[in-house]
């Protein structure tokens, strides 16, 4: 069975840090891309982050880059995603996903978790 487990998540207030894990199972890690998407209400899901496990090569939405890191530990099966100094405009639930080989267009993903909600408050 495949399956991709998001935690982490909670309330934190602004300018705060949380820790996101996405582990996973179920599929040949090392060959799939992994991202984080996140949807907050009223808004479409948008991309955040994604690494390759194919090359390590890190990838950032505008709106993060500089505040959010993402790794990948593959004895783990697991992808993180630090995100550090958070706003308000980061509330949202947050999906970890799966696509294979390359950080790839959200349609492309094939597996998905079920989100964990993240809510930064002031």
């Amino acid at each position: 069975e495949v399956q991709l487990v998001e935690s982490g998540g909670g309330l934190v207030q602004a300018g705060g840090s949380l820790r996101l894990s996405c582990a996973t199972s179920g599929f040949t890690f090392d060959d799939y891309a992994i991202g984080w998407f996140r949807q907050a209400p009223g808004k479409e899901r948008e991309g955040v982050s994604c690494i390759s496990n194919r090359d390590g090569r890190p990838y950032y939405a505008d709106s993060v880059k500089g505040r959010f890191t993402i790794s990948s530990d593959n004895a783990k099966n697991t992808v993180y995603l630090q995100m550090n100094n958070l706003t308000s405009e980061d509330t949202a639930v947050y999906y970890c996903a799966a696509a294979l080989s390359w950080c790839s267009p959200i349609y492309e993903y094939r597996y998905w978790g079920h989100g964990t909600q993240v809510t930064v408050s002031s």
